[in-house]
């Protein structure tokens, strides 16, 4: 069954304009930096709240997240708010994104709001095949994975595990979902529809086809 979304009061499949222009400069669903890249230049975001995203505020609020020195990964962080937001004294964040422009508008809008550098930076460089310094406690993904082409969505989980600490990453890594609830502190046009996923390993990779 197809799924549609709504933001800013707009429905977000090939109906939209904005959607379809998207489409348009992309050139298809392959992973195509010139014309993700297009789309930034361009303005045509629909993805960009402009802010942080609000679940990632009451999360940064909970204390809950780790830290002593921790590291934390956002790819295809855009504009970069959620990277500032999830920053802290003993948490240091990365904001990685494939297309130059959103790496410079990221830039630009930290310093505006006067966040301290210190505890993040941005890279402009390919998920797939960037190789940062050390793994990460946590990656935040937030509008990266629904991005890709279901044909690119296993690719996708792989690169997540080989860039986490402590392998926690999805179902075909011997991980299964044991909560779904919803979103409430979701901005007014996501409400009802954004969900959060608690994940627990129950088995590794090697025997999942044996427990079937």
């Amino acid at each position: 069954m197809a799924s549609t979304a709504v933001a800013g009061g707009q429905v977000l499949d090939g109906s939209n304009p904005t959607v379809a222009r998207v489409r348009q400069l992309i050139g298809g669903p392959e992973y195509c930096q010139d014309g993700w890249s297009r789309c930034w230049e361009e303005g045509v975001t629909p993805w960009d709240l402009g802010q942080p995203t609000p679940a990632v505020v009451e999360l940064a609020k909970s204390g809950t997240l780790p830290g002593d020195a921790a590291t934390v990964l956002v790819p295809g962080c855009g504009a970069g708010y959620d990277v500032v937001a999830l920053s802290g004294p003993g948490r240091f964040v990365v904001g990685l994104d494939i297309c130059e422009s959103a790496v410079a508008k990221a830039k630009q809008w930290s310093a505006a709001a006067a966040a301290d550098a210190s505890l993040f930076a941005f890279v402009a460089a390919d998920f797939f095949t960037w190789e940062p310094p050390e793994l990460f406690d946590l990656i935040f993904d937030y509008t990266f994975f629904c991005a890709f082409h279901p044909s690119m969505r296993p690719a996708w989980a792989k690169r997540m595990a080989d860039l986490l600490n402590y392998e926690e990453v999805l179902k075909p890594l011997g991980f299964v979902i044991t909560c779904i609830q919803d979103n409430d502190v979701a901005v007014k046009r996501r409400q009802g529809m954004e969900k959060i996923a608690r994940w627990k390993r129950m088995a590794s990779p090697t025997n999942l086809d044996s427990e079937e």
